[in-house]
């Protein structure tokens, strides 16, 4: 018989700290849905200049389609020419670097939370993610929290990376295994 259960009448997050306020957070979470989320929004300068307005590193040539979802924008750092495609939700609850010439296809995930599963009280846990320059992460794809996706790997269609990757190599399944190298023609 199990004497150990979780208990989430006792959760308490009190101690992560987002990073702004909560009168900017409300008016970033306004700003995500009307401009970001908004399919009807297909420009990328517009949200270019919101990340930066409040608190983003932005790069030169960035791309960013409709339908994207950002949860905390003074955690991240996109740069130049690197492309985020449709429904890509950034779950910024720590840092998200993402290099030069990288490209995060339709529907992938950045999750930087998850919560202690060992815990009774299922305690939150956020770590940075980094995606180094050349990456490219395949449609409806996952990096899990503290992953580091090193130069120029590519995680295939709807595969998790839960551990770093390897430079210059394809990874596919969940857990994403190395498929082969890449090579760049």
């Amino acid at each position: 018989m199990r004497t150990n259960r979780v208990d989430l009448s006792k959760y308490d997050n009190r101690w992560y700290y987002p990073g702004r306020g909560v009168l900017l957070r409300t008016i970033w979470y306004f700003v995500n849905a009307l401009f970001f989320i908004n399919p009807l929004n297909p420009s990328s300068s517009v949200k270019v200049f919101f990340l930066r307005m409040f608190g983003a590193n932005v790069g030169k040539g960035v791309v960013i389609k409709p339908g994207v979802n950002i949860k905390y924008p003074w955690h991240l750092s996109i740069g130049d020419f690197s492309w985020i495609g449709e429904k890509v939700w950034i779950d910024s609850l720590d840092k998200v670097l993402i290099g030069r010439d990288c490209c995060l296809s339709q529907g992938a995930m950045l999750l930087n939370g998850n919560h202690d599963y060992r815990s009774a009280l299922f305690n939150l846990i956020t770590k940075p993610i980094v995606l180094e320059d050349g990456v490219w992460i395949g449609a409806r794809s996952l990096v899990a929290p503290g992953v580091t996706c090193k130069s120029h790997s590519v995680l295939a269609v709807m595969s998790v990376a839960s551990t770093d990757l390897n430079p210059d190599t394809i990874y596919r399944g969940n857990p994403a295994v190395e498929v082969k190298l890449r090579e760049i023609v």
